[in-house]
């Protein structure tokens, strides 16, 4: 059995908005023109297949972040991409946790 992360698509995604950029120009960006297509770009964006790690490392490079932000569900990317120095992700608040000041509401 292989298991994929749930949140790659939503990521892959968020990081070419975030950088402003079409499928195009991301693929540009990433200086994967002879390598990569738009209809890939797509299939990675809509979950309908997985980049390779080679990629993978493109799209965490241009984003500025760690692979393990791309890969971990437990990790968000930062709000503003791209990210200097390479960003080790924002830990996801699990549902239901409430404090102020991003502790969890049983700490002190």
């Amino acid at each position: 059995m292989r298991r994929n992360p749930e949140r790659l698509a939503e990521k892959l995604l968020q990081i070419r908005n975030g950088l402003g950029l079409s499928q195009r120009g991301l693929i540009r960006r990433m200086g994967l023109a002879d390598d990569l297509t738009q209809a890939e770009v797509s299939m990675f964006e809509s979950g309908r297949r997985v980049p390779s790690l080679l990629v993978l490392k493109e799209y965490a490079d241009i984003a500025g972040v760690w692979l393990d932000v791309l890969v971990s569900d437990e990790l968000d990317l930062p709000e503003k991409l791209p990210c200097f120095p390479k960003n080790e992700g924002v830990k996801r608040k699990k549902v239901g946790q409430k404090g102020r000041q991003g502790k969890d509401k049983n700490s002190s």
